[in-house]
């Protein structure tokens, strides 16, 4: 059974019309043990059928523990937004996009294929000067309007920097990481595993912490 009605497929195939260039959706998933893999794998194929340009890879997490390791996805379900030619830009997604998080799914695949985003010359300028990599997990769950917000930003500034990766974790799948790094509320933006902003900050306050964390790396 479809996972999206008839009208959402339609709404989706609408938006998706702006793709430009090849997204691939590389999803990890397994049989066992992961609660919300074959629904993620669900959403993922619903999606690609909607658009030509985007499409689906599936990897078992244990069996093809080499293609993991080597773009460094550790958990499940996982998927990894990938541009034209295989292109990481670290864009990933942890726990099932589902709920408001459908939405920052879709606007991923707008960014990698599209390349379009709208960061300010600011944030542009730090990324462009960043020595040291910068890793944002973005804790969130399905029922949170905010969080979108976030985790859209995240992907952003990964795609303009190749130092920069952004994480969606929804945490309700991951609670060993909610208490790892005392994610009391959502949206949570944890950077470099030392420094946090809560809620959905703005693009300037997020910038004043990323510059703090990266002196501290």
């Amino acid at each position: 059974m479809p996972l999206m009605d008839q009208d959402t497929q339609n709404q989706v195939r609408e938006l998706l019309q702006a793709v430009e260039k090849p997204v691939t959706l590389r999803m990890f998933t397994q049989e066992f043990e992961c609660g919300y893999c074959k629904e993620t794998r669900q959403i993922t194929e619903e999606v690609a059928e909607l658009n030509d340009l985007v499409s689906v890879e599936v990897y078992h997490f244990v069996e093809d523990k080499a293609e993991a390791d080597a773009i460094g996805v550790d958990k499940i379900p996982a998927i990894a937004v990938l541009g034209e030619g295989g292109k990481d830009y670290g864009i990933r997604f942890y726990g099932i996009p589902s709920g408001y998080e459908f939405t920052s799914l879709l606007e991923a695949i707008l960014l990698v294929g599209t390349g379009k985003h709208d960061l300010q010359q600011a944030t542009l300028d730090f990324l462009a000067g960043l020595e040291k990599p910068l890793h944002l997990q973005v804790f969130v769950t399905p029922t949170c309007p905010y969080c979108p917000r976030s985790v859209v930003l995240a992907h952003k500034l990964a795609f303009a920097s190749e130092k920069v990766r952004g994480d969606m974790i929804e945490v309700t799948e991951f609670p060993h990481l909610g208490q790892r790094y005392n994610v009391m509320g959502v949206p949570r933006t944890v950077i470099n595993e030392e420094d946090y902003i809560e809620g959905a900050a703005p693009e300037a306050m997020l910038l004043e912490k990323l510059k703090a964390a990266a002196k501290r790396s």
